[in-house]
């Protein structure tokens, strides 16, 4: 299967300059909504300026940077309206994901991804937060592969997949949620190993759902706070 993680082999300059570049502005080291500057890039990353330029094209494929007239690169803002559209589409998509991996994984994968969420519990149990790296180790993305969908897979992993982990990582589960996303994601694991396609869509639809509210409560405090 093609996705993004299959080809995170960085074998050249450009390749590890947009990583890098990805996941400064998934964990907010490249602040959301400011502007890309490839000369102060470009030494940052100590990279030639039309490396730079490489990176910010592909991760505008990524929806992490848009280009504006008279503007130029901008990473993308974390707003509620963005939030509310990204998360409709994610909503729709990872439910048909579940169903479909309730239906299409394996006894092996089923079990490996019982033993992921063994992995979580040690990290969560009494903790303030529940931060999952991307690839193998995110519950999502083992569930998104687990749709063994090709069309959805790409759509999901090389489509929105980093632009959601921006607006979870930044500002994802913490305090009480953490316990109730940690359960959620038991009960959909618990639908997908009971072949109960339609309940894992419905609890993954749902968790989604929960997820965003959450989001949404934070970006308005923020908002209020300025």
């Amino acid at each position: 299967m093609n996705s993004i993680f299959e080809t995170e082999q960085a074998v050249t300059s450009a390749d590890k300059t947009f990583i890098k570049m990805r996941g400064d502005i998934v964990e907010g080291n490249i602040v959301a909504g400011s502007k890309l500057s490839e000369a102060e890039l470009s030494t940052k990353y100590q990279v030639s300026r039309a490396v730079i330029r490489e990176a910010i094209n592909r991760l505008a494929t990524c929806h992490l940077v848009e280009r504006k007239a008279n503007i130029g690169a901008r990473v993308v803002g974390l707003s509620p309206e963005g939030l509310v559209e990204l998360y409709q589409v994610r909503e729709s998509l990872e439910g048909m994901a579940a169903r479909l991996a309730a239906k299409n994984m394996s006894v092996d994968e089923i079990g490996q991804l019982k033993e992921l969420l063994n992995q979580h519990y040690e990290k969560v149990e009494g903790s303030e937060s529940y931060y999952q790296e991307a690839g193998d180790v995110d519950f999502h993305y083992r569930i998104i592969l687990g749709s063994k969908n090709s069309h959805l897979i790409s759509l999901l992993l090389n489509g929105i997949y980093h632009l959601v982990r921006m607006y979870r990582v930044q500002l994802g589960m913490a305090g009480p949620r953490v316990s109730t996303a940690f359960d959620e994601h038991k009960n959909i694991v618990s639908a997908i190993s009971n072949r109960d396609e339609e309940l894992a869509e419905m609890l993954m639809r749902r968790h989604i759902t929960y997820s965003m509210r959450n989001i949404q409560t934070k970006l308005t405090n923020e908002k209020n706070r300025r």
